[in-house]
């Protein structure tokens, strides 16, 4: 078999003799021994026009010219680091350039080892499971794209947040609300992303989209204001403080009145926090909770948390 696993037959009656001419041509067989390759191989690359032939001998045996050989040693490179055989004759032809070539090869060899992780840390997550684990599992893992796609969660997003909200609003709030997997997952990471990806995608096709993070008369008024509430629990996170009354909980009711049209006061903190708890949605919270699990930072249902948390406290002690 040629270097890239195909075998393709044939046998034109090259026997790899050494039937060169006095031209200086060579034969299929001097062509293959001195690169250290064989007959089979040689015919292949030649068949796919990778190895163009000079002439026939009398007794229609292929012949190279002098360039055959470094271009065989070029194409056994290429094949070596796992170049496709069609991307080699763009190359050869010179419709290609080595370094696009190489790059594209970067691109993949990256997917493949992302793909091989995934594929390891998910036999590691189905091992480690109890034997009465095992069939979910399987059915949960099996579900998910390799590599993983988050497709079906930004879906679910789509589907999830206000009608009327811009564009701009709308890939920032995906941008935050999607987890990306991990590189090199670990096996709870696995499974965690297979869950969520199992909640949005029940989630959608059975249309468990009519509850929304919010209700909200003005969305973008709302979610700007929620977005800024959002950066500055990361501030307070950051300076390690508790939740409670200061910047990030009056923005974040700050922006709830605008969207209502009405002011701040403590009336209106009771009745929102009245109307955020009976929002509540298992989905929803279950969403974040898996988020969580798949990346070390703040997600927003835990920024979200924090402040409805800071909420009910100052609420409570007013």
């Amino acid at each position: 078999m040629p270097p890239d696993g195909t075998d393709d037959g044939s046998n034109d009656g090259d026997d790899g003799g050494t039937d060169g001419g006095t031209d200086g041509a060579l034969s299929i067989g001097d062509l293959a021994a001195g690169a250290g390759t064989t007959v089979k191989t040689v015919r292949f690359y030649s068949d796919r026009g990778l190895l163009p032939e000079a002439s026939r001998s009398g007794g229609g045996h292929r012949r190279y010219g002098p360039e055959a050989p470094p271009r065989l040693r070029t194409i056994r490179a290429l094949r070596s680091l796992g170049v496709p055989v069609p991307e080699i004759g763009r190359l050869l032809d010179r419709g290609d350039t080595l370094e696009a070539v190489v790059a594209r090869r970067l691109d993949d060899l990256g997917t493949e080892l992302a793909a091989l992780r995934w594929r390891e840390a998910a036999l590691r997550a189905l091992q480690d499971g109890a034997p009465e684990q095992l069939a979910e599992r399987l059915e949960l893992i099996g579900a998910v794209s390799v590599p993983p796609s988050t497709s079906a969660l930004a879906h679910y997003w789509r589907r999830v947040l206000p009608v009327r909200l811009s564009a701009r609003l709308r890939a920032a709030v995906t941008e935050r609300a999607v987890p990306q997997p991990s590189a090199d997952p670990t096996a709870d990471q696995v499974l965690a992303f297979a869950r969520i990806h199992a909640l949005a995608t029940a989630a959608t096709d059975h249309c468990l989209v009519s509850h929304r993070p919010v209700t909200a008369a003005h969305p973008d008024l709302l979610y700007d204001g929620l977005h800024e509430a959002y950066h500055l629990v990361d501030a307070a996170l950051r300076a390690g403080r508790a939740p409670g009354p200061g910047e990030a909980l009056d923005c974040y009711v700050a922006a709830h009145a605008r969207d209502g049209g009405t002011r701040d006061s403590p009336a209106f903190r009771r009745a929102l926090t009245v109307r955020l708890t009976a929002a509540d949605h298992p989905v929803m919270s279950r969403y974040w909770q898996l988020a969580g699990e798949l990346t070390p930072d703040l997600t927003l249902g835990g920024a979200d948390s924090w402040l409805r948390e800071a909420l009910t406290a100052s609420t409570a002690a007013g």
